[in-house]
């Protein structure tokens, strides 16, 4: 996820009182999700969720080059 290519799918779920973001990277697959309050930001919580996603895809890539 870098440059202009990026792309992130993202899907939300009501669970009650709470809102369930959740992104994912197409091209591997990987998936995270966050939750806040369903009447939050849903702004706040799609910037969260794809900044937990591209925090994952960077360990994975380090873990990867180990």
């Amino acid at each position: 996820m870098s440059g202009s290519d990026e792309e992130v799918l993202l899907e939300y779920q009501r669970v009650g009182a709470y809102l369930k973001a959740i992104a994912i990277d197409p091209k591997t697959g990987t998936e995270v999700s966050v939750a806040g309050p369903a009447t939050g930001s849903r702004v706040l919580l799609t910037r969260t969720a794809i900044n937990k996603l591209k925090f994952v895809l960077q360990k994975n890539a380090a873990a990867k080059n180990r």
